[in-house]
């Protein structure tokens, strides 16, 4: 079979067989097949190279196909695929939470040290926030605490698509048709920020005042806070200042509500910090973690939680257990990618690799903001976002951004703008002649395309 012939049965099964995520089928654009990736790009089955700047849905970390991930892999292949995690258990989830466990930050309080100790395995982000609202919820009941039925986030949040985390995401907007059936969610302000922006210190005066005035109305009825630290993903890269999450934190925890950092955009390395809570000095109560976790290898996720939360689920028989769990529960292929992708930190200075992406995306930033309809151009980490014509989020809905990810994507670049929300978030092995590269061709979009948005 010659490669075209290849490549047009491969786009014919798929349409003919496939569902894919987040989008209108009807109306989308032919999907483009890959053959294989290395480092920062993805090959076509035409030979085309594409600069993958969204890490593949922000999974990528080191960059695709790393060697040393991919030795692990193969050689917990060969040993151990996968065994039921009831009653068992293995090297590779027993290693991986230790190592997550002395990853994660801790604290003193009241001085008593605060720590994340127990992880809980799942298979994603949504089933992480899932068991992690789960276990504040039934941390309540197990305490003989029934008046706690509300649940706290932020406006503008998205925590993935279960029920429970569509309910506490509700206000992305993405949710409209199973309003009817979701939790009940008090939603705060969130306050945020961007590079040169001088009113950010009155916007979040103003959040903190009403984030006071619901949790005196609603305090001691809320179950649970849960935030994406410092960048709301999905509603379009909104950042806020790490003192404002922070201060929230710190209002919240003054309640007794259990704090939920929901780091599976966030995590392993994206803000700068290996976990976004550090630059905001904060330990919540239980953490979510997934993306990142594999190296953008396997599926696989953890909550991990405090031994105060962990505790609430202790007795003498299994009416205080927590009856949750996964089929593929601590995989240990996703272990073992888990340990080789933390491994990698320490080996190629991953976290620096990431700042430097940083400094030359503020360069980026600056000649974008000078574009006509460029506004709210802001960064942190590997992240890097702009605006274009409006300054609300990212709109799905905006006639304009299937147009501009296809410009892209002919530039060779794979930039998923969320409406008008342009961002770029390249894995940490991108070379400066790539970054370079991609910052080069996508101005020339933006050149084209911004003033679009202006006019609109």
């Amino acid at each position: 079979m010659s490669d075209k012939a290849n490549i047009i049965d491969i786009v014919k099964l798929d349409q003919q067989h496939v569902w894919h995520p987040f989008g209108q089928e009807q109306t989308a654009p032919v999907p483009l097949p890959v053959a294989r990736a290395c480092g920062a790009s993805l090959f076509l089955e035409d030979g085309r190279e594409i600069l993958d700047l969204a890490c593949s849905w922000w999974v990528n970390v080191h960059g695709h196909c790393h060697p040393a991930i991919a030795e692990a892999l193969a050689q917990q292949a060969s040993t151990l695929e996968h065994v039921i995690f009831s009653g068992f258990t293995h090297a590779p989830a027993a290693r991986l939470a230790e190592a997550l466990v002395h990853a994660l930050p801790r604290t003193r309080v009241n001085g008593k040290d605060k720590g994340l100790d127990r992880v809980f395995y799942s298979d994603n982000g949504s089933t992480a926030v899932e068991a992690a609202l789960k276990m504040a919820f039934q941390s309540w009941r197990n305490k003989g605490e029934r008046r706690r039925t509300l649940f706290l986030a932020f406006e503008g949040a998205y925590h993935g698509d279960t029920f429970g985390a569509m309910s506490v995401g509700r206000s992305s907007g993405f949710y409209a048709p199973f309003e009817d059936v979701l939790l009940k969610v008090r939603f705060t302000p969130f306050a945020e920020t961007w590079l040169n922006d001088t009113e950010v210190e009155e916007r979040e005066a103003a959040a903190l005042a009403e984030l006071d005035a619901i949790l005196e109305l609603d305090g001691m009825r809320i179950a649970g806070f849960i935030a994406e630290p410092l960048v709301q993903g999905a509603s379009g890269m909104r950042m806020c200042r790490p003192e404002f999450l922070r201060a929230v934190c710190e209002r919240v925890t003054a309640h007794g509500i259990p704090v939920i950092l929901d780091e599976v955009m966030t995590g392993f390395g994206r803000t700068g910090t290996l976990f976004a809570m550090e630059q905001a000095g904060v330990v919540p109560d239980l953490v979510c973690l997934s993306k990142g976790i594999t190296g953008g290898f396997l599926p696989l996720a953890a909550t991990v939680a405090s031994t105060a939360i962990y505790d609430c689920f202790l007795g003498q028989d299994f009416s205080t257990a927590f009856a949750h769990g996964h089929s593929y529960t601590a995989n240990p292929l996703g272990c073992a990618a888990g340990l080789a992708s933390l491994a990698l930190f320490q080996t190629e200075q991953t976290l620096g690799r990431i700042n430097a992406i940083r400094e030359a995306n503020l360069g980026w930033l600056a000649e974008a903001a000078q574009l006509p309809g460029v506004n709210r151009a802001r960064a942190l980490g590997s992240i890097a976002a702009v605006n274009l014509g409006g300054t609300g989020e990212g709109d799905y809905n905006s006639f304009l951004g299937p147009k501009l990810k296809a410009r892209f994507l002919e530039s060779g670049l794979l930039v998923r703008p969320m409406g008008n929300v342009v961002y770029l978030m390249p894995p940490a092995c991108i070379t400066p002649a790539e970054l370079a590269r991609a910052h080069v061709l996508s101005l020339e979009v933006l050149r084209e395309t911004a003033p679009l948005y202006a006019k609109s």
